[in-house]
């Protein structure tokens, strides 16, 4: 039997070999500017701003809010339309809001009633979008 649970969340999305990757922090911190970067790189707009995530047969979902599918802020520019996902399977969620430590230790949280990984980074640093790659290859092995 299937369950379904889902939390909206104040987080852009992309995924990176189809891994969604949620950018979480209040407006401003540079969720949009990171999931740019990130796309640039090669991943694949989910949602931008806000995300829908659903537990689904022990999995959980990152999902677009119908409203703002296919587009992203960009600041400065504008709502602009991009490729993207319609729904990604979660693997990792990156805190903009917190203080980074050297040495992290594990941590995770609870989202829909899955446990998800969680790794606090600054989202501005140039080599941003290179952390969130080498953690989720990590989170691999």
């Amino acid at each position: 039997m299937s369950q379904l649970s889902s939390d909206l969340l104040h987080a852009s999305c992309v995924a990176i070999g189809g891994q969604a990757v949620l950018l979480s922090g209040r407006s401003g911190t540079g969720k949009s500017d990171l999931a740019l970067r990130l796309i640039d790189r090669g991943a694949v707009l989910v949602s931008d701003d806000y995300t829908e995530v659903r537990r689904r047969d022990r999995k959980l979902y990152a999902t677009p809010p119908a409203r703002i599918v296919g587009k992203i802020e960009v600041r400065g520019i504008g709502i602009v339309d991009m490729p993207h996902l319609a729904e990604a399977e979660v693997a990792l969620l990156i805190d903009l809001d917190g203080a980074v430590e050297r040495m992290p230790e594990a941590a995770t949280r609870r989202l829909a009633g899955i446990e998800v990984p969680v790794f606090t980074l600054a989202p501005l640093e140039a080599s941003a979008p290179i952390k969130v790659e080498l953690l989720l290859k990590a989170l691999a092995r």
